[in-house]
């Protein structure tokens, strides 16, 4: 069971000097430290994030809503606001707190783009907050690794089923949101098969995605390598042993079929009529009338 402390943090905005090519990304925020949903291979567990107990313990950051509100005022350049890069904004202890949603209508408020990465459904249900901030620039990636809900039940195990993101997906498709997937990380000798992209990318579709965002492979972090051999040990007896012998102390574990696999990938996505780079906010610029004319 996971254990939930009360924090007051000092600031929660962080920013950098232009946006990142790949998610468009200006400044990031996270609501709250660690993570309900324990999936096996989740990078934030690595030592170089400093989250002592990163499975046992999620802070929330009280005062979250007010810095995010004087830290905006504070603004003078608008970018996307990224949430979802070190734990899920949606995890259950969101309908408890509801930071996300009450951060959204702030965003909203002061007409800000957003970039949601999430593995829940439960962000239907700040649909409507989302609607409106869409009008400026709004996307929700989907993080979905395969479309098979018995293998995600040892992967994500307290994760919703990727069944329920893909609804959710639809949802949030039919109600003209930008939304999409992000297809990372796909496990070495578990989900780098044929059958499982084939599988991820026309559940992608079905569900009204305009986009995927693969990546064919994970990272093997300090601590975050150890937890994710000992849970490959509890569902995947044999498979720790061909990590070590392929990737030794890598820090990055691509498949040994990728190429194949993107190449695969990339045909199917043009098959459905899938992008597979993010598109990316562009701010309007509204030209100074001369008082000249």
């Amino acid at each position: 069971m996971t254990k939930i402390r009360e924090i007051e943090a000092k600031t929660l905005l962080s920013h950098s000097s232009k946006p990142d090519t790949y998610f468009g990304l200006k400044y990031n925020m996270n609501l709250y430290r660690g993570c309900q949903h324990r999936c096996i291979y989740c990078d934030s567990r690595s030592e170089c994030y400093q989250i002592e107990d990163f499975d046992g313990e999620v802070l929330v950051k009280t005062n979250a809503i007010e810095l995010l509100r004087k830290e905006l005022a504070s603004k003078r350049v608008k970018g996307v606001i990224g949430l979802g890069s070190m734990n899920d904004p949606f995890m259950p202890i969101e309908r408890k707190y509801r930071l996300a949603g009450q951060a959204l209508e702030i965003i909203a408020e002061f007409g800000f783009p957003i970039h949601i990465i999430t593995k829940s459904d439960h962000i239907l249900d700040e649909l409507e907050t989302i609607k409106r901030i869409a009008r400026v620039y709004a996307t929700v990636s989907f993080t979905v690794t395969t479309a098979d809900d018995d293998l995600a039940t040892k992967v994500e195990p307290l994760a919703p089923r990727p069944s329920r993101r893909l609804a959710a997906m639809r949802v949030l498709a039919d109600n003209g949101i930008q939304t999409g997937v992000t297809m990372m990380p796909i496990l070495p000798f578990i989900e780098d098969t044929e059958e499982n992209i084939r599988g991820v990318v026309a559940a992608a579709a079905d569900a009204g995605a305009t986009y995927i965002l693969g990546w064919m492979g994970m990272t093997l972090r300090n601590r975050q390598r150890d937890y994710y051999y000992r849970e490959l040990d509890r569902h995947f007896p044999g498979v720790r042993e061909k990590y070590r012998e392929v990737y030794r102390d890598r820090y990055e574990a691509e498949s040994p079929w990728s190429k194949k696999l993107y190449a695969l990938f990339g045909n199917l996505c043009q098959q459905y009529g899938l992008k597979t780079k993010l598109p990316l906010w562009a701010p309007q610029h509204t030209e100074q009338l001369s008082l000249f004319g």
